[in-house]
């Protein structure tokens, strides 16, 4: 039995409402009191004319009833917005709320203890891969509200979008699984579900005072009761706390806060009880190898393809692949980092849409091309047909800093360095190509939203018009060049990793692609070119600089609007390309007359 210690009233007019030949001996047990206190509190209903007593049974009375529906449940609210970067790779495929734990999805198990409960006025919060939520609709009769924030803010921000909802609220997370019931059609006051963990933890710890009421919270602590499972906000609570959360929300710094962060804050004017679970009752799996360990499925038949497929190229059951953690999100692929005998290795997931994008033969046909220049990461395997790619991770390496100039430097003679290399491939990268094609695709979805896109489109066409005309040599150049794919190592050593664009080009795309990526102002642009060059530009190759800037701008705002229209956010990243293509378009025409 759970224990809490609350307002024993409703407590008591709960248990005779659901059991009416309960004995003071089970009354006192549920109520958490002395069996004498029992008999005080019931005798005192009695005469407040809550309670009739009838032989050997408790009724409520109309009184009593009436009393009872004040602390009624009004609906319950799931938070399923986030990406759960902890359950990787699971989550690349499937919201971690509708993960399978013994066969049943998490937030199904939830949705359908609540409807024991009596209560059906059920809302999910959504975000990320939100069309996979949308049968539960027709299922359990759920609402869902799409919270447009999901990537950027935490769930401060979630319950900010469904704060007129906030009345007598259950708050559950859709990764929540309990093994028993504790959720009721009536309840007493607010109160936060907990547990007691040995040693150091570094979940949120509370302090109580003798009532059960939370005094303090803090995050991390030893030998401790933590926040662990659902939540419930009274009418009180939630009328109090729907202003502090208008206030927070609008509060410069919080993006990053969970709703949590006001209860800390605010602990003398918003009254929250513990919860108190018995051991094994109530689950919060923190991260897939706590998944595996409680659901043996998860051990060797996750159903996941990426683990499929290390299993399959390792030779091993997949319970041998650990240390399994989100390394990567990125614009264009997903990656994790994972362990097998002792060797941490980097595994590549194509991002959505991708396979219309990129020719994987390609890239594969580029990584054999520069395997003995040792330039690129450590190819392990390559599957030229899905994309996926496992790689050798660099432990204690990181990613060039744009913003130091010694490190830029290295980069940039690294990058000049493999353009004299003289290695070819059969492809090229032709950006007239590649932008005629995402305009296409863009055009497919009606994603093109720049007001002045056929203003700016013909003049793209003149300057890859006076580039073909200079008829420049090409050389295998990398295309994604951006300070993100430089790899710093230990050693001090620079690798250039994510080949997939690359193919043979003008090598002057590489550092204009590095310039943007790093949303340079033009100071440090023109600096970027001679770091690569080694010495100041000559005329034409500003010229060209400067219209692979705008071209690049150009073709990677189209390319963003496409993914966009798929369901991918980009933030700014659309109007920064699109400016470079303006901005740098303006300075190339002072070259025109010259060139």
């Amino acid at each position: 039995m759970s224990i809490r210690i609350m307002n024993t009233l409703p407590l008591l007019l709960r248990s005779v409402q659901s059991n009416s030949v309960i004995t003071q001996r089970l009354l006192a047990k549920e109520l958490n009191i002395s069996l004498g206190n029992t008999n005080k509190c019931v005798k005192n209903a009695i005469e407040a004319g809550y309670l009739i007593q009838t032989a050997s049974q408790y009724h409520l009375t109309k009184k009593g009833m009436q009393k009872l529906d004040e602390f009624r449940v009004t609906n319950a609210i799931i938070i399923a917005a986030g990406f759960g970067s902890r359950f990787v790779p699971l989550t690349f495929e499937m919201p971690k709320g509708l993960l399978e734990v013994f066969g049943e999805r998490m937030i199904e198990r939830q949705i359908k203890q609540l409807h024991q409960a009596g209560i059906y006025n059920i809302t999910i919060m959504v975000g990320y891969l939100k069309e996979k939520f949308d049968y539960l609709i027709d299922k359990y009769n759920v609402k869902l509200i799409y919270n447009p924030e999901y990537s950027k803010k935490n769930t401060l921000a979630t319950l900010y979008h469904c704060r007129h909802l906030l009345d007598n609220t259950y708050i559950l997370s859709s990764d929540h699984w309990m093994k028993e019931n504790i959720f009721h059609a009536y309840e007493p006051e607010s109160w936060y579900s907990s547990v007691y963990m040995n040693g150091k933890t570094s979940e949120w710890c509370l302090k109580e005072d003798k009532k059960g009421r939370i005094t303090q919270i803090n995050i991390g602590g030893c030998d401790s009761y933590v926040m662990y499972g659902p939540v419930y906000f009274d009418r009180t609570f939630s009328q109090k706390f729907v202003p502090l959360l208008e206030e927070f929300y609008h509060r410069p710094g919080t993006e990053n806060f969970y709703w949590e962060h006001i209860l800390i804050h605010n602990l003398n004017s918003l009254i929250m009880y513990l919860y108190k679970q018995p051991e094994n009752t109530v689950y919060e799996f923190e991260n897939l190898e706590e998944l595996r360990q409680f659901d043996i499925k998860y051990q060797n038949h996750s159903e996941n393809e990426a683990l499929e497929h290390i299993a399959s190229i390792f030779q091993i059951p997949e319970s041998q692949i650990t240390g399994i953690r989100c390394l990567k999100s990125g614009m264009t692929n997903k990656s994790f980092l994972f362990t097998v005998d002792q060797k941490d290795y980097i595994f590549r997931v194509p991002g959505p849409g991708t396979e219309e994008l990129i020719n994987r033969c390609q890239e594969k046909t580029v990584y054999e091309a520069i395997k003995d220049l040792h330039l690129s990461d450590t190819i392990i395997h390559f599957d030229g047909k899905t994309g996926y790619k496992i790689s050798r991770y660099y432990k204690d390496s990181r990613n060039c800093d744009p913003e130091n100039n010694a490190e830029v430097d290295a980069c940039m003679k690294v990058l000049s360095k493999f353009h004299q290399s003289g290695i070819q491939v059969a492809h090229s990268f032709d950006l007239r190509e590649r932008i005629q094609f995402y305009e296409t695709l863009c055009n497919q979805h009606h994603a093109i939203q720049f007001e002045d896109y056929n203003e700016v489109h013909p003049n793209m066409q003149i300057l890859l018009d006076w580039l073909d005309n200079l008829n420049i040599p090409k050389v295998l150049a990398h295309i994604d060049s951006v300070f993100a794919n430089f790899l710093i190592l230990s050693d001090n050593s620079i690798r250039l990793i994510d080949w997939e664009y690359a193919g043979m080009a003008d090598p002057l795309i590489d550092p204009a692609m590095f310039a943007i990526y790093a949303y340079y102002d033009e100071d440090q642009t023109d600096r970027l070119l001679k770091s690569y060059l080694g010495r100041p530009p000559v005329l034409q190759e500003t010229f060209r600089y400067y219209s692979y800037i705008a071209l690049s701008g150009f073709l990677w705002a189209l390319w963003a609007e496409y993914k966009i229209a798929l369901g991918e956010e980009f933030g700014e990243y659309t109007l920064k390309m699109y400016r470079y293509a303006k901005t740098y378009y303006k300075k190339t025409s002072s070259y025109l007359p010259l060139i």
